[in-house]
């Protein structure tokens, strides 16, 4: 059976959706089956895998309102080795349309659960916020992976992130674990990278994953050529990162 692995924090620009495209293309890389879910209304994830998402049909907001089966929405094969449910501006609508939803919090679940054995693994992308998309994702994960920008303000909003975590687990999903945390945008010449990774460590009990993940322009510019950074640049620091990263999760099982 596939791990679900959800990437979030509602702190946006801190590399979630980055992490989801690469951290995929590097888990295929390495032999693994993947299924990316882009849970988020800005699309990111669908666009930096080369798909026009205004064009797609059959999105994840088809999907939650049940307006399609899950493997209509499946776009096979973007990069050797991952799929994709994409999304689009579309799903900002979600939350009124599901207001009433018997069980809406476990929407997105029970149509996963139909595919979950045909993945190694499935990444799903969250929205920058604690909505019921967020809470959907978390209860149709295994594990939350929270990516962490090295700057002043990496902690802010993280207890409550881990808070609604616990709430989860407490009330709707009790095998949810946090999966572990990953640096990103981490720059070697600045004091504050370092200090903020000291910080982070000194502050939390969860696992904080040996890659750190590098600002690196090659990483910047992936995504508006529609290529995950091992397609890209092969060879940028970007992709030797999101390739160890890769390997620890793995391992990690």
């Amino acid at each position: 059976m596939g791990k679900c692995i959800a990437i979030a924090n509602q702190k946006g620009g801190v590399g979630k959706t980055t992490t989801s495209i690469n951290l995929s293309a590097a888990l295929a890389e390495k032999g693994k089956k993947v299924l990316v879910i882009d849970a988020d209304p800005q699309g990111n994830t669908t666009s930096g895998f080369g798909i026009e998402k205004n064009e797609v049909d059959n999105t994840i907001y088809e999907l939650l309102l049940g307006e399609c089966s899950v493997n209509d929405c499946i776009i096979k094969d973007v990069v050797d080795g991952v799929s994709i449910i994409p999304s689009n501006v579309n799903l900002a609508a979600v939350e009124i349309e599901l207001l009433d939803a018997d069980k809406k919090e476990f929407v997105l679940k029970k149509e996963i659960d139909w595919v979950k054995d045909s993945f190694d693994y499935i990444i799903i992308d969250c929205p920058p916020s604690l909505s019921m998309l967020t809470i959907n994702a978390m209860t149709t994960a295994d594990s939350i992976l929270v990516p962490i920008q090295c700057e002043y303000y990496a902690l802010e909003g993280l207890s409550q992130l881990i808070h609604t975590v616990n709430l989860v687990k407490e009330r709707l999903n009790p095998d949810l674990s946090i999966e572990g945390v990953v640096f990103t945008m981490y720059d070697a010449r600045t004091n504050l990278s370092m200090q903020v990774v000291e910080n982070v460590k000194s502050v939390l009990k969860q696992r904080i994953y040996e890659t750190v993940i590098p600002r690196n322009i090659r990483l910047a510019e992936a995504p508006s050529f529609g290529m995950p950074i091992n397609k890209y640049d092969p060879k940028s620091a970007g992709a030797e990162a999101y390739a160890t990263l890769a390997a620890e999760i793995i391992n990690a099982r």
